[in-house]
This record gives C-alpha cells, structure tokens and sequence, in this order.
C-alpha cells in the first residue's frame, strides 16, 4: 500500500477512537478492504485532469482515497455531517492534498448551486443509496458526457430495473458493470451511468425528497 495511504489509514484509525467515523469494531483488515475497495476505479480509468465530485463521502471511500493517489485530480467531497466533513477536510490538508475541497452540505442544495451544477466530469458513490435515488444526487452534478461510478453488489441488475424511469427522466443511460473482486468478498461492480441528455431544472428536488419519494 502506497505511504500516503497508510497515513491516512494511521489518522483514520487514531480518529475513530474519538468519535465514531466508522464501527469501532471495524478491524484494520476491514479498513484495508475499504482502500482496496475504493481503487477499484483507477482500475478501470485514469482520473488524471478530470474534474471528480464523490457523494457521501462519509470516512473518506472512496472520494478521499481516489484524491490521494491522484493528485492531477480535483476533487469535491460532499459530505452533511459535520465530524465527517471535518475529518475529511483535515486529513486532506495535513496530507497536503490541495485539489481536494469538502462541501459540508446535502447533495440535493449542492446539484441546484450553479457553481457546481453540471460542472464535473466524473462523479463517485459508494454505499449511500440505490441507483434510482444516486441518479437524482448525482446527475444533476455532472456535466454532458459526463459518468457516474456506483460501487454495488451483484444484485445491481434490480436496481437498475428499479432505476429506469430515474434515468429516463433525469438524462442518464447505462453503460456498463465493470467486475472486479475483493479478498472474501461477494462479486463487486463498478455501475457506469453516462449522461447523455441535460437533466431538467427543478432536480434534484428537496432535501430528503429523493430517497423518500424515489423517481
């Protein structure tokens, strides 16, 4: 594992005795599979020069990890709570990654700011919601052409089904499932939703809108 991410697995580690980023029961093997889990796209592409928003960002997988090993890349981290956005905001800055920038805010105020609506050419999301809710948070974020990676599990196909309309409505079509495995674990599969038409104004709709009335 790259030095810089063994340090910010040192900070995450110490951090996570004093408040709770993620389970205190989580072992040091589990946060590796987290790293591991999050490069899963710099498997696929290269992030260099693009403009990358990860939402959720919750410890840092995989919006921190993915600006750490790719420096030529900017990244917005969107994550509400505020321990969170604080951890991610001082560990980038203590590991002197100065193209990453945290928004301590909802996903739906940030996709309505004209200073990021349709501004990213890549977006990112682990383990926050179902594809038809990612859509609406996501699409809206990201510019035409642009792509929105979702980390999901080998029942992605009923999301997707689910997600239809979503994408429908919102402009996005599905491209492809990447595979790809971690040690001990289910299949994994990196979701690509391409942008292809401009999302309508008025998404995404309200805070907590989206995930509690899905499209």
């Amino acid at each position: 594992m790259d030095e810089i991410l063994l340090q910010y697995r040192q900070r995450l580690l110490e951090e996570n005795e004093k408040q709770n980023l993620i389970s205190r029961k989580t072992a040091l093997e589990e946060v590796d599979k987290h790293i591991i889990d999050s490069l899963a796209l710099t498997q696929i592409l290269s992030l260099k020069g693009e403009n990358v928003v990860d939402i959720g960002s919750g410890a840092g997988f995989p919006g921190l990890i993915l600006g750490l090993v790719s420096r030529e890349t900017k990244v917005t981290l969107i994550e509400s709570d505020l321990k969170k956005s604080q951890f991610l905001r001082e560990t980038a800055a203590a590991l002197q990654a100065d193209q990453v920038q945290v928004l301590r805010e909802r996903a739906e105020i940030v996709g309505q700011d004209p200073r990021y609506r349709e501004k990213f050419s890549i977006c990112t999301s682990r383990a926050v919601a179902s594809i038809r809710i990612m859509a609406e948070y996501a699409l809206p974020l990201l510019q035409l052409g642009g792509s929105l990676y979702l980390w999901k599990g080998p029942k992605y196909w009923e999301e997707l089904e689910e997600a239809q309309h979503a994408l429908a409505v919102l402009g996005g079509v599905f491209e492809k499932a990447y595979p790809y495995t971690l040690p001990e674990t289910e299949a994994r599969y990196l979701v690509k939703i391409v942008k292809k038409e401009t999302t309508p104004g008025k998404y995404p709709r309200k805070n907590g809108i989206p995930s509690k009335r899905p499209l």
